[in-house]
């Protein structure tokens, strides 16, 4: 290798002149971790700059996306599609250099990170979908899925409570492949962190249960070097890298102080910089010698060629094996996929069960867990009230040596069936994380449970899942005051309305069995967007119906008013969602009674409803008909379908059985038909 030195003054020099010419982001992380991706990204990593999608890559996560201009500058250094003038675009509108490094708009990039510590919960995420990949479809001689999952961090990753919940699974997990290198230059936005971060990080990684090595120099790169080597023959548990390093390296007067973390070093600063490099060239300019050195274009290519020879002997000797893994690495359903919804759908408005919808989406789950192998589900810790398992998904374990324990031996030619229900403990936020590594990484549809309240706790994780549009599918249950004796502390009020408003996460609060097969088959059909499921903790009544086939699209007439005359012209509409269908319907014969003629609508997706077109939109809320929504939720969210009225709930629940504090707050026949009626005969205030 040429002048490593150079190598990683070209890091520093581009990331100083791009944060300069954008007078905005953060230049002391890429200085101070050059030499570092110089041992990495020069001697390690295994990828492909042509090919970011080759599925046995090795993975890299910047956790600290914050210093973006570091991953940037690399993907730009070694050949990916990232030209110099989107380097010079840095955090300008439309560029492939956003401030924080974004999946799906830079080539090269895994993961969108910039919330700390959520880097390192999805390559935790990553690595274990490659330690279940290889346990599933490597074959003695055949090691087709073998690769590495790297992560640079910093202390704001290890402060944030996520990395706590995510890097302790690892070590119980026993991810061998999993290699965190710690950038431990002790300065934050606020300064010198020894006021406030005393933690000892390594005694705290070593009791996770995971390797600790250094401190190491983290400005040697042979040192560096060294340690990812014996990080890369860890057996059986993930690694910990310490590397000290400054904060802005090679900066005279910025270097380990807080100015290096966010902001521009300054016009004289970064004059001053380039001298004390020995770095003369002119701002993005980088010697031809330099970029021969960090090519990887063709290391890359001949890597990629030797495991497409390997894959094509695995084809070979295991055609179907070879089939399936790509079918999963794809993302693409089986073929058969449709039927199955269509059955499960079917099964359950035949059935017309009375049940929790959190049992009734059990039931949808044995149906396509059996289906789709690579479905992984899991619970933080409330496996018996989520209702998260099935007879297809036994827990996931793992034996003393690090090795996933088989559910099952292989059979032919199929894969080897592994636990695919993981007990993440109590840990909702890191639950969330881990699952958008899982869906990132490739192989696995991931789906996990918790309480609806504990949502807040994983809320961050699931709009990152929606920004990142990675099909990750969230069952909450205990939906509501329903849930009864828990009181206000479990009993959700906002959380529904919160859901709903993150952009391109679907929400289903399904009404019966029949809506909640079709919210999972949504749901696994939706590939470039998150869903979450809530469902009720109390027994719900099966909703007659005429068809099924409106349910997909979010809302749909489900019952038209009795025969109140012939020319009767329709007074009101009755929209709801969930456990509160129920009183609509029960309101609607009341009401029909008095010759009032109301529709039921269920909408047990309002963010699938709202993609509908305006035809379908008209057909099911007819305009000029009061409307009148009913949720056991805050009222705010249901003006904006020009609601005359809505049944809900401002305030927090009580503690009492479900059936009092319905009665209480107002949630009964009556109360809906009192409200239709109030509506109808004159104007109703907020």
């Amino acid at each position: 290798m040429a002048n490593e030195t150079q190598m990683a003054n070209a890091i520093r020099a581009l990331a100083m002149d791009a944060v300069q010419q954008a007078n905005s982001g953060h230049p002391g992380a890429p200085m101070g971790m050059a030499d570092i991706a110089v041992a990495l990204w020069g001697r390690h990593l295994r990828h492909n700059p042509a090919d970011p999608a080759w599925p046995d890559r090795d993975r890299f996560v910047l956790s600290n996306g914050h210093g973006s201009m570091l991953i940037y500058a690399l993907l730009h250094l070694t050949g990916y599609d990232l030209p110099l003038q989107e380097l010079k675009n840095f955090r300008q509108l439309h560029s492939k250099t956003a401030g924080h490094p974004e999946v799906g708009v830079t080539p090269g990039v895994e993961t969108t990170t910039g919330p700390l510590g959520q880097g390192i919960s999805n390559a935790v995420g990553m690595a274990l979908a490659e330690k279940l990949l290889a346990t599933e479809f490597n074959r003695d001689g055949h090691q087709v899925v073998d690769h590495f999952t790297y992560v640079f961090m910093g202390d704001g990753c290890l402060m944030e409570g996520v990395s706590h919940e995510s890097c302790a699974l690892a070590g119980a997990w026993k991810l061998n492949k999993l290699i965190a290198v710690y950038d431990d230059n002790g300065i934050s936005i606020d300064g010198e962190v020894k006021p406030w971060f005393i933690d000892d990080t390594p005694a705290r990684f070593k009791a996770y249960g995971w390797n600790v090595v250094g401190p190491i120099d983290g400005h040697d790169v042979d040192a560096v070097d060294k340690a990812l080597a014996q990080a890369r023959r860890s057996a059986e548990k993930p690694t910990l890298i310490v590397a000290r390093t400054q904060i802005g390296k090679g900066s005279p007067n910025r270097a380990n102080t807080a100015k290096a973390h966010g902001e521009a070093l300054g016009l004289e600063e970064v004059k001053l910089t380039r001298e004390a490099l020995g770095w003369p060239h002119e701002p993005f300019t980088v010697p031809r010698e330099v970029y021969a050195d960090w090519n990887a274009r063709e290391k890359g290519a001949a890597g990629q060629a030797e495991w497409q020879e390997r894959f094509a002997a695995y084809r070979t000797a295991h055609p179907e094996l070879a089939a399936e893994f790509m079918r999963r690495m794809k993302g693409e359903l089986p073929r058969n996929f449709a039927q199955v919804a269509v059955d499960a759908a079917v099964a359950a408005h035949a059935k017309a069960e009375t049940i929790a919808s959190r049992k009734a989406s059990q039931i949808a789950l044995e149906a396509f867990t059996a289906a789709l192998p690579e479905m992984l589900g899991g619970s933080a810790d409330l496996t018996g009230s989520n209702l998260t398992n099935t007879k297809s998904t036994p827990p996931l374990r793992f034996d003393l040596a690090g090795n996933v324990k088989l559910a099952e031996e292989a059979q032919g030619d199929s894969a080897r069936r592994i636990g695919r229900h993981i007990n993440y403990g109590v840990r909702e936020f890191g639950m969330a994380a881990i699952m958008n590594g899982v869906a990132l990484h490739g192989g696995y549809i991931p789906y996990g449970g918790t309480f609806l309240t504990f949502s807040d706790y994983s809320r961050n994780a699931i709009r990152m899942a929606a920004l990142m549009k990675r099909r990750i599918i969230h069952v909450f249950t205990h939906d509501s005051i329903g849930l009864g004796e828990d009181g206000p502390t479990h009993q959700s009020i906002e959380h529904a309305a919160s859901l709903r408003l993150i952009p391109n996460l679907d929400v289903w609060r399904p009404c019966d069995t029949a809506e909640t097969a079709v919210a999972w088959a949504v749901a696994l059909q939706n590939a470039n967007r998150p869903t979450a499921l809530l469902l009720s903790r109390q027994n719900l009544p099966y909703a007659p119906k005429a068809g099924l086939e409106d349910i997909s699209k979010g809302a749909y007439v489900l019952a038209e008013p009795a025969e109140v005359g012939l020319d009767a012209p329709l007074h009101a509409v009755i929209i709801a969602t969930g456990s509160e269908v129920q009183l609509a319907l029960k309101a609607q014969e009341q009401l029909a009674a008095q010759g009032i003629a109301v529709r039921v609508v269920s909408m047990p997706s309002t963010t699938a409803f709202d993609r509908q077109g305006a035809i379908y939109k008209t057909q099911v809320l007819p305009a000029g008909v009061p409307r009148i929504a009913v949720e056991m939720g805050v009222t705010d969210f249901w003006w904006k379908y020009g609601c005359a009225a809505v049944v809900g709930i401002d305030s927090y629940g009580e503690s009492a059985p479900a059936n009092v504090l319905f009665k209480h707050f107002g949630f009964t026949p009556e109360n809906v038909a009192d409200t239709v009626r109030a509506v109808l005969s004159g104007p109703v205030s907020r």
